[in-house]
């Protein structure tokens, strides 16, 4: 065949696959789009061709198969051998001597919680180790309502509140707590730690910047890791470090690109007791427009003419406020937590905010407790009354008249913080784990005299964590929580023997 010859076949072959071609249905279409596209960017048509032969090439390759044995073959003694030699890391970090210690001697109560309370060994103890304030626990009204919402609702929904999990009584909880406190609107979380947790990532992401005070407590802090964001400490309840650190970020952002920024710190600090100065805080906020996140945890409920929390105590309006977080489940005595604010900061936590979003929703019955407690706080304020004068009267015995501790807490805090003097610490020497020792021997030595008292407990440090890495630290310290469900002689009573129990340890390891 000549070269003559072989132009006509390939021209009659053309041919041919042109006219089967233009039977193809829409092939009319597809020409005009091609030589539309050829004429206007023939570069486009060059790149649309190779995709094209590539996606028939791909479709048409051979398949492979994944589970080809491409491992290292190893003998079943081999295989003993190395899951033997394997050793997993623990989850935490092994228990302490002292802690195997204090494991053994924990006392174990008997029925229900109470001023009261009897022990596994039988023996009937005052108990000042429980947040049980106003002494709810025993409160017959308040049981009676629980089996009320019990028998009508069941359990708990088991579901989370933006699936099925919301019920009425949820709804108007968080209208009762909105309402109490004086914002716009409330949302209501399962869990009181979860809450402070999920909140902060919620609007605090990488690149923002969080500046906490340096005694903030463990679910603040597990909230801000979670957030990834930037982290600025400031010496704990030091206004004027606090204007240095948010004067020197807004110097480093200046030209940088507008981040958020939060101020995040606890009304009543759970690690130390005392109060936040929170019209100072307020005050700098606006200075350098920063957001504020305050945590009532042990504020709500306690502060204030009716327990709205550190802002009614100190006067300064919710609204300067931007997210409140607070605990059902502390001087409550319910359960779950809660954060209030704007209409727009509750709505954005509703799908944004993981222990809201992936929890199943609060139990009716804690529900509806929570909103008879606050009920009761509406309508009987003299319920802190009794309170703050127990509190006041364990205060003369302990603080003013020990020579080896003193108290951090606010006079307020029914919580009451001791820890040893620093001249005390300072004259024996004492590291923290010695502090310890030497306060959970006034514990063992105070329940020996019948009164039930506790050490502050801390989170500890991660695995092969040093002190520099864990940054601010807790000072050892008792806690002593008061209740109105004592009377003021039996008050005096249980600061005597705590204070000598105090004195009979110390001088007894001079």
């Amino acid at each position: 065949m000549d070269l003559q010859d072989a132009h006509g076949w390939l021209v009659e072959v053309l041919n041919e696959v042109s006219v089967q071609f233009h039977k193809v249905p829409g092939s009319a279409i597809f020409l005009r789009y091609v030589k539309s596209s050829y004429q206007n960017d023939p570069i486009r048509s060059a790149v649309e061709l190779f995709l094209f032969l590539f996606a028939v090439r791909y479709l048409l390759s051979p398949k492979y198969s994944t589970s080809k044995d491409r491992h290292v073959k190893l003998t079943e003694e081999e295989i003993d051998e190395i899951v033997d030699e394997w050793v997993p890391e623990p989850l935490v970090a092994p228990q302490s001597s002292f802690e195997e210690a204090e494991n053994e001697k924990r006392p174990v109560i008997v029925g229900p919680t109470g001023p009261k309370s009897k022990l596994l060994s039988g023996r009937v103890v005052t108990n000042v180790a429980s947040y049980n304030f106003y002494n709810l626990n025993g409160n017959e009204s308040l049981k009676e309502k629980a089996v009320q919402t019990l028998r009508t609702y069941g359990v708990g929904p088991c579901g989370p509140p933006g699936f099925y999990g919301t019920q009425d009584v949820h709804m108007e909880t968080e209208a009762d707590i909105a309402a109490h406190l004086g914002t716009s609107a409330c949302i209501l979380y399962a869990q009181a730690f979860s809450t402070i947790s999920s909140v902060i990532p919620a609007f605090s992401k990488r690149g923002d910047i969080i500046v906490a005070d340096k005694a903030v407590n463990f679910a603040i802090r597990k909230g801000m890791q979670i957030s990834r964001s930037s982290i600025r400490w400031y010496e704990h309840n030091d206004m004027e470090d606090l204007q240095r650190v948010l004067a020197s970020v807004v110097k480093e952002q200046a030209k940088k690109p507008l981040t958020r920024r939060f101020i995040i710190t606890e009304g009543l600090f759970e690690n130390i007791g005392d109060m936040v100065d929170l019209v100072k805080v307020v005050e700098l906020k606006h200075r350098y427009k920063f957001r504020l996140i305050l945590d009532e945890t042990w504020s709500f409920g306690v502060l204030g003419k009716k327990g709205v929390g550190v802002t009614e105590h100190q006067g300064v309006s919710v609204r300067e406020v931007d997210m409140l977080v607070g605990s059902l489940a502390g001087p409550i005595c319910s359960g779950g937590g809660f954060c209030a604010g704007s209409a727009e900061i509750v709505e954005h936590q509703r799908l944004s905010a993981s222990a809201y979003t992936f929890s199943a929703a609060l139990p009716a019955m804690l529900a509806t407790t929570a909103s008879e407690v606050l009920a009761m706080l509406e309508s009987n304020p003299e319920m802190l009354t009794q309170v703050r004068e127990n509190t006041k009267t364990m205060w003369a015995q302990l603080d003013p008249r020990s020579e080896w501790v003193h108290c951090t807490s606010a006079v307020e805090n029914p919580i009451m913080i001791l820890v040893l003097k620093p001249e005390v610490v300072a004259s024996r020497k004492l590291n923290n784990s010695e502090q310890e020792q030497l306060l959970q021997e006034m514990v063992d030595e105070a329940l020996a005299n019948s009164v039930m008292m506790t050490r502050l407990k801390s989170m500890p440090r991660g695995i092969n964590v040093t002190a520099k890495e864990a940054g601010w630290e807790l000072q050892p310290a008792l806690k002593v929580c008061i209740t109105s469900g004592l009377t003021r002689k039996e008050i005096e009573r249980t600061g005597t023997v705590i204070r000598h129990a105090i004195t009979k340890v110390m001088k007894a390891r001079r």
